[in-house]
């Protein structure tokens, strides 16, 4: 399965202050460099103690790294690249959300069912409401939809954004006092999540396109690279004593490679499931990876480190 997106960050970068005193001070500079610069996006992460920078290449972090540390004189700590996971849905499946509370007076109720499945390739999320009439009433659809919103932003296997979902609300029901836009947000939220547990989720991860031209008789080792790296070989030519290959690897072995292959030119190929021969389900795709933003040892970890001579 492929999941492309030519606006969606496939790049994840920590950055924090080296000094506690200066981190609002690194906030506000961060703040300014997104608002000029539209290729990198930040984010606030209060529970790592860190800003997130998210970028389609390395050097548009870097060039943030770097102003921070030569022209807003910022001591910062950088953490390795890391590559953004994304998850989506492998085969239909439906489910029940109710958020029913009585606490004395008006309560709350909120009903759904949902049936979700993989969307057209290119569509991206689709909602669409089957109910028959009566059976939701008009003004709460959207907030439906909203919990869906809400619960595809965190993900069923490891807290990464879902994608590429069709989700299909086909009955529901409601109270007259009862019902109100907060429980029908969370009886959303509540039946994507039951659905998408049981519709084969996988984690998807960006792929790079590479062209690798070496010696004829390096060719052999460098296919071998290749597949070592999780990759696979979509064209192999030899001629005048040179090997040309192209592949396509996963960003998150590129990332991690000391490898020659790491140094080659790349292009965005779009997302893919991720396959582990450790751990499978029953599509070969598994579903282990790091977690968002977590440690990981990478070629680039001591980029933008700070001038070691006191400013």
């Amino acid at each position: 399965m492929s999941e492309s997106s030519k606006d969606r960050p496939i790049l994840r970068l920590a950055v924090s202050a080296m000094n506690a005193a200066d981190d609002s001070h690194l906030q506000a500079a961060l703040l300014q460099i997104a608002g000029q610069n539209t290729s990198v996006s930040v984010n606030a992460q209060p529970q790592e103690g860190h800003y997130s920078l998210e970028a389609m290449t390395e050097s548009a972090l870097d060039s943030v790294c770097d102003r921070l540390r030569d022209e807003y004189r910022l001591a910062i700590n950088v953490g390795p690249p890391t590559a953004i996971l994304l998850e989506t849905v492998r085969k239909e499946a439906e489910a029940e959300g109710k958020y029913i509370r009585q606490t004395g007076g008006s309560g709350n109720y909120g009903h759904c069912k949902l049936r979700i499945e993989p969307a057209e390739p290119g569509k991206g999320y689709q909602f669409i409401n089957d109910t028959r009439a009566g059976s939701v009433p008009s003004e709460y659809i959207e907030f439906i939809d909203q919990g869906i919103r809400a619960a595809m932003k965190q993900g069923v296997l490891a807290g990464y954004p879902m994608v590429g979902v069709r989700v299909t609300l086909y009955e529901g029901s409601y109270h007259e006092t009862d019902s109100n836009p907060v429980a029908f947000t969370l009886a959303g939220s509540i039946a994507f999540k039951e659905a998408a547990k049981k519709a084969n989720p996988v984690l998807l991860e960006p792929m790079m396109a590479i062209e690798i031209e070496v010696p004829e008789k390096l060719a052999a080792a460098t296919r071998h690279e290749v597949y070592a790296h999780r990759g696979r070989i979509e064209s192999s030519v030899t001629a005048n004593g040179f090997g040309e290959i192209k592949a396509v690897v996963p960003l998150s072995e590129l990332l991690v490679s000391a490898s020659g292959i790491a140094m080659c030119p790349t292009a965005f190929a779009g997302y893919e499931a991720i396959r582990d021969s450790g751990s499978s389900d029953e599509n070969g795709s598994g579903v282990t990876a790091n977690k968002p933003d977590g440690p990981r040892p990478g070629r680039r970890s001591e980029m933008a480190r700070p001038d070691s001579e006191d400013e």
